[in-house]
């Protein structure tokens, strides 16, 4: 599940910001994998995730989850820690692919891009803060799409 990710970049990543200083337990990386194995699995909600996890109770270990995920602690992780961590570590897994599918689509001597932003509408009652009509809330995200490589460059997640 995690063959491809650079996990010794990972943990410079995690040491430059001091994110597993107090750390005992459930690292910035096994929060990493129990959200991708959440976003590949198609989970919608921490529970739902929690739930995926026990069914494969046995295949934790080996898929380098450690042995419980609790959905207390995973609450907490993604409420408290912080979000840079896994912020460079996309856009270095960004790059990473564009070096890999580069190619001359155009040949302008170049990069090509295309803008898009997206707005996504939120439930207002939980999220108060992405407010922006009277009863409805939001955000937009800003998507700088590289053409020759196919992939997004840059994002940026703002309210709307």
């Amino acid at each position: 599940m995690a063959s491809f990710l650079d996990r010794s970049k990972f943990n410079c990543i995690v040491a430059k910001w001091d994110g597993d200083k107090y750390v005992k337990y459930f690292t910035y990386w096994n929060q990493l994998l129990a959200l991708r194995f959440g976003q590949l699995s198609n989970r919608e909600s921490l529970r739902g995730l929690i739930i995926a996890l026990e069914a494969h109770q046995g295949k934790k270990y080996h898929l380098g989850l450690g042995k419980n995920v609790a959905r207390s602690n995973l609450s907490k992780a993604n409420q408290n820690r912080d979000y840079r961590i896994f912020e460079s570590f996309a856009y270095y897994m960004v790059e990473q692919a564009q070096k890999k599918l580069k190619t001359s689509i155009f040949n302008l001597g170049g990069n090509v891009y295309a803008f898009d932003s997206t707005t996504i509408d939120l439930y207002l009652v939980v999220f108060w803060w992405a407010k922006f009509r009277k009863k409805k809330g939001g955000i937009k995200i800003h998507t700088l799409y590289d053409i020759e490589t196919q992939i997004p460059a840059f994002f940026y997640i703002t309210t709307v």
